[in-house]
């Protein structure tokens, strides 16, 4: 479709919808579609009558299409002189022997057209393609003549050298595919596009593989370009201009060139979806990792140690019992005496150890039971304000293996011990003036309380 035909709309949130008017049957139908990519093959702008079409290239834009070439590069190509200031600089990168540049004279309106050229001179009014626009000059009396026409057109002008040339160059880059040509004039008009002219494809050499390449790169890089210059007569090679992707096909090879476009074309689509981030689901195990991890058990490495009970526990308990009587004592949840020889009390400990075994039944035996149920009627000392962690330390600290309570049916003694004191939350978090006083009270109490225990 031509830019003729085409509307669009555009939102600042990425939406957009672009109307095409087609006919069918005779009868012109407006259809809306949403393109996702754009190839332009159209010159956007002329100061011909009704060929501008630059509103439609900054819709595009606003609306975030891609492109070849980018939308960018084609509205900075929407003015001559603009581009050739670009070749102003690639001349000055590379100098006149690598790039030779022809001279040009920029005035921005009539008013400024007062100096005498060289002449003959070709006077170029406004941006126009196709030859239009373009006056030799061969002295200033047509020169002044001209300037009065630049100032109805209300626009800027440029002026070149005449080059009395051979032939014409053009040199196209489409993707990766470079082709030359030489274009003779055969009417003798001095445009050599104008009239009938003769077409022939040449060598492709290093030097205009250099110009190509550096003109490509201007405005953030061009897909489709070419690059035209003349030969004059005096055996040099003079560029005076670059073209995008509106340039129009030559030669013989035009279906293998329009091929060249599509694949590249397809290169870009291809390369804006790899781009284009997929949302992927998370796997399994990443999102299992953290949960799996909540639900084990806290290591006994990451509690603080528990200081062991007074020494002298260890030479009076049984082999069997000593694991047991040896639990520090936890702040966790505490129960009066009366609870603690209910079989569904829960057992706020386990035993230490490297495994997270609970004890068998079977090592309780009728002697644990039977000194469990002597320590209920023990006297219950008035609760203390010591911390539980303060009891005398012994050599070998067991860390608690975990946080939480277990539930287990069996009581042993340490069980029975812990509950006659009835310890209460907040006395494990408040630190008291008398501290020795009460630890000490807390010593004796445990010692009346084995020997008591074992007396039997």
């Amino acid at each position: 479709a031509e830019f003729s035909e085409i509307n669009l709309i555009a939102h600042a949130d990425g939406n957009y919808a672009v109307d095409i008017q087609v006919f069918r049957n005779g009868t012109k139908v407006v259809r809306s579609f949403r393109p996702d990519f754009v190839l332009v093959r159209q010159h956007s702008f002329s100061m011909a009558e009704n060929e501008d079409f630059r509103n439609l290239i900054i819709g595009m834009q606003y609306a975030g299409i891609p492109s070849v070439n980018s939308l960018e590069s084609i509205y900075n190509f929407c003015d001559k002189p603009w581009v050739f200031a670009q070749l102003v600089s690639v001349y000055k990168t590379l100098g006149p022997e690598k790039f030779p540049l022809i001279e040009q004279t920029f005035y921005p309106n009539h008013k400024e057209m007062l100096t005498m050229p060289t002449f003959p001179v070709v006077v170029k009014i406004g941006h126009a393609h196709s030859g239009m626009g373009k006056i030799k000059v061969d002295n200033h009396y047509d020169f002044q003549d001209i300037a009065s026409v630049v100032a109805l057109t209300q626009t800027y002008a440029t002026t070149e050298p005449f080059i009395d040339s051979k032939y014409d160059i053009r040199i196209q880059k489409i993707g990766s595919n470079y082709k030359a040509y030489m274009r003779t004039s055969i009417s003798g008009n001095w445009k050599t596009n104008t009239g009938s002219a003769m077409l022939e494809q040449i060598a492709m050499s290093d030097k205009y593989k250099l110009w190509v390449d550096t003109c490509s790169e201007i405005f953030g890089g061009l897909d489709i370009c070419a690059v035209k210059a003349v030969h004059g007569k005096d055996g040099k090679d003079y560029i005076f201009e670059v073209m995008d992707c509106a340039m129009p096909l030559i030669g013989e090879h035009q279906t293998e060139d329009r091929q060249h476009i599509t694949d590249l074309v397809v290169s870009k689509m291809n390369q804006m979806l790899s781009k284009t981030p997929i949302p992927s689901p998370q796997r399994p195990t990443a999102t299992q990792q953290p949960q799996s991890g909540s639900l084990k058990e806290p290591e006994p490495n990451k509690i603080p140690p528990q200081r062991p009970p007074p020494q002298g526990w260890g030479p009076v308990q049984p082999q069997g019992m000593q694991s047991q009587s040896q639990e520090p004592l936890q702040p966790q949840r505490m129960y009066p005496p009366g609870q603690s020889a209910k079989p569904s009390t829960s057992q706020p400990q386990r035993p230490p150890g490297p495994t997270t075994q609970q004890p068998r039944p079977q090592a309780q035996g009728p002697s644990s039971t039977r000194l469990s149920k002597e320590a209920e009627p023990q006297p219950q000392p008035q609760p203390q304000p010591q911390p539980a962690q303060q009891p005398a330390p012994q050599p070998a600290p067991q860390p608690a293996p975990q946080q939480k309570p277990q539930s287990h049916p069996q009581l042993n003694k340490s069980q029975s011990l812990t509950n006659a004191f009835s310890f209460t939350e907040s006395s494990f978090f408040r630190s008291s003036v008398n501290e020795d006083e009460a630890k000490a009270e807390t010593i004796r109490n445990l010692r009346k309380s084995f020997a008591s225990l074992f007396s039997d």
